[in-house]
């Protein structure tokens, strides 16, 4: 059996220094907003049967020194995003853009007896514009930070309400704290990241993002419950004392917490290292919150618990 639960001070320590490192990320960097928060232009449109690939639709455009461009391929066309949103903007890349459809569908002239028919094939169109300003991209900011606080004090509550039954050695209520410093742990630490990746790699954050640190608050916390039940069904039938109880309960859970993570991890991973790149970010941040929330639920979550108890007994 490992003794998890005995070298809390180690845990702990991992923990406080990624907790303050990421702090110091976002309050030096801060997060590279995408146009989701800072407004901008989302702009589909269709090619000919010649569709060109990412690369030549984003050089295509590469004159117009649009901030912020994004290009993600749908099944019958292509989605541009990018910061400028004013009209003169938006028909300039039209422009470009058919541009580059005439020269992968150059219009065809067909021979019929002694005419000539010249036939128009060169299919562009544009499917959708979208402007979206400023005022709504901060409205989408407060919505974000609003959604997630939310959910961490939800989450808190319930699990205060689920373990209402379990008051000694302490009570329910400090199982909801516990859980709730170890998802705003895990919550920080991925924004830490991202502000780190904006910042190295320009990587920049938008609504799919707050869906994947929403996504990891539910994972962790699937984790954390998992452990604090195992805790509750063994407490009232042991033998051993709080400290001991905890870390057999860690060590019953381990293997099931970590092969479960482990699953769902190289899935993520083989969808950032050959997925598309609208959706890498995404599983990215899912692949990093999944693993310091396996983390957290093991060596902070309980280790929390066993800590506020001997505090209890020195007061």
């Amino acid at each position: 059996m490992y003794k998890i639960i005995q070298k809390r001070k180690i845990w702990i320590s991992i923990s406080v220094v990624l907790f303050v490192t990421a702090i110091v990320f976002i309050s030096t960097w801060g997060l590279k907003l995408g146009i989701d928060f800072t407004g901008g232009s989302l702009l589909e449109v269709k090619f000919g049967a010649n569709k060109p690939n990412v690369i030549e639709v984003s050089d295509s455009v590469k004159d117009l020194k649009l901030n912020s461009l994004s290009v993600q391929p749908s099944e019958n066309s292509f989605i541009l995003r990018f910061q400028d949103s004013s009209e003169d903007v938006h028909q300039k890349v039209l422009v470009s853009l058919k541009k580059l459809n005439d020269g992968k569908n150059p219009v065809k002239a067909e021979n019929k007896g002694t005419s000539t028919t010249v036939v128009a094939t060169t299919g562009f169109e544009e499917l959708n514009f979208t402007g979206i300003g400023p005022s709504i991209g901060q409205e989408l900011q407060k919505k974000a930070i609003s959604a997630i606080i939310l959910v961490l004090i939800a989450i808190s509550l319930y699990i205060s309400y689920a373990f209402r039954k379990v008051s000694k050695p302490i009570a329910s209520w400090k199982y909801g704290v516990a859980t709730l410093i170890a998802l705003f742990h895990d919550t920080v630490i991925v924004i830490g990241f991202f502000a780190l990746l904006g910042k190295v790699w320009g990587v920049e954050v938008n609504t799919s993002f707050v869906a994947a640190v929403l996504t990891v608050l539910g994972f962790s916390v699937h984790d954390t419950i998992v452990v604090f039940d195992r805790i509750r069904e063994n407490l009232p039938k042991s033998a051993d004392n709080f400290e001991d109880t905890i870390n057999r309960s860690v060590n019953q859970t381990l293997t099931r917490s970590i092969n479960t993570s482990m699953t769902v991890m190289f899935v993520l991973m083989s969808i950032v290292l050959f997925g598309g790149s609208s959706i890498k970010y995404f599983a990215l941040a899912l692949f990093v919150g999944i693993f310091f929330g396996t983390y957290s639920s093991i060596f902070l979550a309980s280790p929390l618990l066993v800590v506020w108890n001997n505090l209890k007994k020195k007061i």
